[in-house]
């Protein structure tokens, strides 16, 4: 993730032409309410630029996050998972990310890491989130099984729902210790 509100050398914004009087004329800001990826610029002369590389977007729908308030002139924006956005007059975005596709070796751990966070699931009183993450992590648990591998894009889908601290999930170690096991299958 990139954020920054200079010139791309590290010095303040060029003001040479003279203040600017309004917030619709400084871009307003950038409000996120939820950001696993991507990069942000607000200002002068902004500038935002994603050049990540990262696994396939998830198959399942995250947990809605409200919109943030707009700031006036700006953008505003519920959830953001990779991209550019920037805010300012002369702003520039660039999403130039390289969506990684295939499998990847799974260590044990996490395959035990799967196990355990299904047999927690069941102890909780069911719910349509909790069957979602059931159901990902049932295939993620089938294809290691098979293959000692599990596809890119399921993997990331089952880490993003974990990192975004869904109400159920979000006092169990185990959620928090698969997410982090993930993310190191996945580089």
């Amino acid at each position: 993730m990139t954020a920054e509100r200079n010139e791309p050398d590290g010095t303040a914004p060029d003001t040479a032409e003279g203040p600017e009087t309004s917030p619709r004329q400084q871009g307003g800001g950038i409000s996120i309410g939820s950001m696993t990826g991507g990069a942000v610029a607000a200002g002068h002369r902004a500038r935002a630029q994603d050049e990540s590389d990262r696994g396939a977007r998830p198959p399942m729908p995250a947990p809605p996050v409200p919109v943030p308030p707009q700031p006036p002139g700006g953008i505003s924006i519920g959830t953001m998972s990779g991209g550019a956005v920037a805010a300012g007059r002369d702003a520039r975005a660039v999403d130039a990310s390289r969506q990684a596709t295939g499998a990847v070796p799974v260590p044990p751990e996490l395959l035990d890491a799967v196990r355990t966070l299904r047999a927690q699931l069941r102890l909780l009183t069911p719910t349509a989130e909790t069957s979602e993450v059931e159901g990902a992590l049932a295939e993620v648990e089938e294809e290691i099984t098979s293959t000692g591998q599990a596809g890119r894009g399921r993997l990331a889908g089952v880490r993003d729902r974990l990192e975004l601290g869904m109400t159920a999930l979000g006092g169990l170690v185990s959620a928090a210790t698969l997410a982090q096991l993930i993310g190191q299958a996945l580089g």
